[in-house]
C-alpha cells in the first residue's frame, strides 16, 4: 500500500508514520513545506509543496493508492483549500480511498440529533471557527463518490497509544473526555488496514 499524506509534520501525521512503521508493510509518501524537514521516511519520498497548492497535491498522490490527511485548519481555510485539491487529484489519479482526521465539533448532537455537536450546548468550546471549516469538509465529501472516512477525536494530549478506546459511528462515545494523539493514529491505522466506517464520522475517545 502507497499512502499520500498530508500533515505529516504535525502531532498525528508523526505518530502515524509512528505507528505504520511499526508493521512495515507500506510506503508514505509526505507533503511537507520546507526542503530541511526531517521524517523517519526515506528522503526520496518527502516532497516539498504546500497543501494550498493544486500541483503539489497532485504530485503526492500521483505516487498513491491512498490518502491520509491529518491537517489541521491552521487558523484559515487551509482545510477546506486543501480538500478542493486532494478530492480533484484523486479523481485525477483514480485513488478512491482517503482517511481525514477531523474534530468531535462535526459529530451529531446526542442533545440535539439534527445539529453538529459545535452547534449545540453538548459543545464547551467558545470559538467554532475550527469546527465549522471541518463541517464544510465533510460537507464537501458527501457529495463526492470517494471510500471516505472522517476520524472524529475528541479533546487531543500527547501520549503514546495504548490501543484500548471506544468508538461511535456519527457520534462522541458517552462521557468521552479525550483520547491521546498515539490512539488516534492507532484508530487510524487500524480502520486503514481494516475499514468500518467507508463513507462514515467516527467519534473517538476512552
Amino acid at each position: 500500500m502507497n499512502i499520500a499524506l498530508l500533515g505529516a509534520t504535525g502531532r498525528v501525521g508523526q505518530a502515524f508514520i509512528k505507528e505504520a512503521q511499526k508493521h512495515g508493510h507500506m510506503e508514505i509518501f509526505a507533503l511537507v513545506r520546507s526542503a530541511g524537514t526531517v521524517l523517519p521516511i526515506p528522503k526520496k519520498q518527502i516532497i516539498t509543496g504546500n497543501a494550498r497548492r493544486r500541483e503539489d497535491v497532485s504530485r503526492l498522490i500521483s505516487k498513491a493508492d491512498t490518502v491520509v490527511s491529518c491537517l489541521g485548519t491552521d487558523g484559515d481555510d487551509t482545510l477546506s483549500t486543501a480538500m478542493t485539491h486532494i478530492i480533484d487529484s484523486m479523481k485525477r489519479h483514480h485513488v478512491q480511498r482517503l482517511i481525514t482526521i477531523g474534530t468531535a465539533g462535526i459529530l451529531q448532537s446526542r442533545l440535539m440529533p439534527d445539529q453538529y455537536r459545535f452547534e449545540s450546548a453538548e459543545s464547551k468550546r467558545k470559538s467554532t471557527r475550527a469546527a465549522k471549516e471541518h463541517a464544510r469538509v465533510y460537507e464537501m465529501l458527501l457529495a463526492e463518490d470517494l471510500d471516505w472516512t472522517i476520524i472524529c477525536p475528541t479533546y487531543l494530549p500527547d501520549g503514546d497509544a495504548a490501543g484500548v478506546y471506544r468508538f461511535e459511528q456519527d457520534r462522541l462515545p458517552e462521557d468521552g473526555a479525550e483520547i491521546t494523539v498515539g490512539d488516534t493514529a492507532h484508530f487510524l491505522y487500524r480502520e486503514l488496514i481494516s475499514p468500518q466506517f467507508v463513507r462514515k464520522r467516527v467519534g473517538l475517545a476512552y
